[in-house]
């Protein structure tokens, strides 16, 4: 079988991005064998190289089939087009991640890859550069309406209804619509394909107590039960709503159970306790897959002391194994 082709935007050229994914490249092994094209520019990812103490040899990537063997390519995308300085947020690192990752999605799109794996952007610098997406799912849901943020590790996956959005608007997305299209996606694209045949979906309620009734609010009862009925009736294996702070107790260390939450901090604050260092961020709904670490940018830490690459590794992996399973 020929190797899968699996792109790699570089993030944020300030932050631990470009780091983290030579670390994973060339530090980490047993990497399943496919074909790792880095898209990013030359003069910086050698620059980046260096600073590491990784010894890189990029080969330059050309679609046209005479790279068939598995190992690591490199597409030369330019930017960004003025000093970057590690450990802060900026215009010009924002229109450069976006270019990177725009790129990646065009060639996803275009059949030139199989996979698209992204380290982590600063949503601060796309909005001071003036883009008008918050993140990476924001983008891809241009292309694909149901797109759905989930997050992968060998002892826990979640599903998010919502993902970067302020509470108030996060809370008024939890409708009839929206569920059904969340648990009909999860079953699609996440159930026997990540964890197995016979996946069962486990629904986070709302309010504390999954509303006792509505006692504390009326939203399981008016809409997030009869969904789940629906959902159950056209052949889907789904349960809840559960006591948001006891369903992830339900599915960890339970690989063939999803847990759909219903906002950000719901479903990723006992994600990253359970699996921080080797979580995987996956959009389900996409013609091709996508991966990312589960991490963000670390300025903190950039340029100063080596980061861990381990989340991106299980990133890198786990495209390899989606992609190779669809080949």
């Amino acid at each position: 079988m020929i190797p899968p082709r699996i792109g790699i935007s570089i993030g944020d050229p300030g932050g631990i991005g470009p780091e983290v994914s030579l670390r994973a490249l060339y530090g980490v092994p047993k990497l399943l064998p496919a074909r790792f094209i880095l898209i990013g520019p030359r003069p910086f990812l050698e620059n980046e190289a260096r600073s590491c103490g990784v010894a890189a040899d990029f080969r330059p990537w050309k679609p046209d089939g005479t790279c068939a063997q598995p190992g690591v390519y490199l597409r030369d995308v330019p930017g960004p087009g003025e000093a970057v300085k590690k450990g802060v947020s900026g215009a010009a690192a924002g229109r450069a991640s976006f270019s990177w990752f725009e790129e990646a999605v065009a060639s996803a799109r275009r059949g030139e890859i199989e996979a698209v794996v992204t380290a982590p952007i600063s949503k601060h610098s796309w909005n001071l550069a003036g883009i008008p997406w918050r993140g990476h799912t924001e983008y891809l849901e241009k292309f694909y309406p149901d797109a759905v943020m989930s997050f992968w590790s060998d002892r826990l996956t979640v599903a998010l209804l919502t993902h970067h959005l302020p509470l108030r608007e996060a809370v008024a997305r939890v409708t009839a619509p929206s569920l059904a299209r969340l648990f009909r996606v999860i079953h699609e694209c996440a159930a026997g394909r990540m964890t197995g045949a016979g996946a069962e979906i486990l629904v986070a309620g709302l309010n504390p107590h999954a509303g006792e009734n509505g006692l504390l609010g009326t939203e399981e009862t008016e809409i997030i039960i009869p969904a789940i009925e629906e959902a159950r009736q056209a052949g889907i294996r789904i349960r809840g709503p559960y006591p948001p702070d006891v369903v992830f107790r339900e599915a960890i260390g339970r690989p063939e159970r999803i847990v759909a939450a219903l906002y950000h901090d719901q479903g990723l604050i006992p994600f990253k306790l359970a699996a921080f260092e080797t979580g995987v961020n996956v959009t389900l709904g996409l013609p091709f897959v996508r991966t990312s670490p589960d991490h963000g940018t670390a300025f903190d830490i950039a340029g100063k002391i080596p980061a861990d690459p381990g989340s991106m590794a299980e990133a890198l992996r786990l495209a390899a194994t989606l992609t190779t399973a669809r080949l």
